[in-house]
């Protein structure tokens, strides 16, 4: 199913920045340069509604566990928290400059943003409290913790790509654009761990569903799957272009990576030329197995319905396409052969003789 956010940008094609489908599976929050992020129905790709009332490019997103609010980062220096049964604004978060990336803690009760340098202001990673003793007209706009963002060894700045909280609220996990990705301690701030999966920027993180391994993607045309508990590398997923996004399968070792050849380097509108298709790997093996084409222009995002049924992608071209797989693609087997229990049973134990 292809769908556009051309139809809110006065017909002009605009590039996606982020898909995301909610906890459940059945609604997709989808954002591009347009200002104005929307929500679609997932089975069918029908628009229910949009949220209005920014004025800069989205560049991220995320819904709570229940579905009941939204959180919207912008480049026009403000996160805005969406009632989504109805589209209506209950609070501006402003910052003090262009926002990158938001998440909900888990339990819903705190959430954390990323934002870039502006003028004489440094980026901060910033944290809010959103009680759910309290009715929302009585949160605070203001941080109950600001970590600012870290120098490199050469005194230059280093911007935040991706946030997220790890399981329990034990840390904030936050990627750079230098190719390092850093733990904090959600209660005073502190580093807790660093390291450094790429030499050059992450531009997305995207975890499993429980949190136990995360899968990184890189502009060094790479993506690596690492555990969580240890931050130990795991896989690399090797391809010929920079990678923009990658999710995991959450019913099969699977991993689907989207990327693309910038679209100012691409002298042709060939698909093909560009490599613009979603690319599926073996978690374990680390061999690609199949492409599915249809975009003309670099993948910027990538989700996969919690169900593993469907997945959507969204481009530089402007339109978001939802897939769905096939029977083939469901009931297709793990290439390792199963052990015969019976077969072993069997079999003489040498010690035995």
């Amino acid at each position: 199913i292809l769908i556009s956010e051309a139809d809110f940008a006065e017909r002009t094609r605009t590039f996606i920045t982020v898909v995301k489908y909610n906890r459940d599976g059945d609604l997709l929050f989808t954002a591009s340069k347009d200002h104005v992020p929307s929500v679609w129905r997932a089975e069918d790709g029908s628009r229910l509604g949009t949220f209005n009332g920014h004025k800069g490019t989205i560049w991220d997103l995320d819904s709570d566990s229940t579905t009941t609010y939204l959180l919207s980062a912008s480049a026009d220096t403000t996160v805005k928290l969406w009632s989504i049964c109805d589209g209506q604004i209950i609070r501006d978060y402003p910052h003090r400059g262009p926002v990158r990336g938001v998440a909900w803690a888990a339990g819903g009760q705190m959430f954390a943003t990323i934002s870039d340098p502006f003028v004489e202001h440094p980026g901060y990673i910033s944290v809010f409290a959103v009680p759910k003793s309290e009715s929302p007209e009585q949160w605070s706009e203001k941080p109950i913790l600001e970590i600012e963002l870290p120098k490199n060894n050469k005194g230059q700045r280093v911007n935040a790509t991706n946030v997220v909280w790890l399981n329990l609220n034990e840390a904030i996990f936050v990627t750079f654009d230098n190719g390092c990705i850093r733990l904090y301690d959600p209660e005073n701030g502190e580093e807790l761990e660093e390291i450094q999966p790429h030499e050059k920027k992450i531009n997305r993180v995207s975890f499993n569903r429980n949190k136990t391994m995360f899968i990184t993607s890189s502009a060094d045309f790479t993506a690596k799957l690492y555990d969580v508990v240890e931050l130990e590398h795991l896989k690399t997923y090797q391809t010929d272009r920079p990678v923009n996004d990658a999710v995991i399968s959450p019913t099969k070792d699977h991993i689907l990576l989207g990327g693309g050849q910038e679209a100012m380097s691409v002298t042709t509108t060939a698909g093909k030329v560009g490599k613009f298709e979603t690319r599926f790997f073996h978690l374990v093996y680390e061999e690609e197995f199949g492409i599915v084409k249809g975009h003309f222009g670099p993948i910027n995002a990538l989700d996969i319905n919690p169900n593993g049924l469907s997945y959507a992608s969204g481009a530089e071209d402007g339109y978001i396409r939802l897939h769905f797989f096939d029977k083939s693609y469901i009931e297709m087997k793990d290439p390792v052969p199963e052990v015969n229990e019976t077969d072993d049973d069997d079999e003489e134990d040498p010690a035995a003789e």
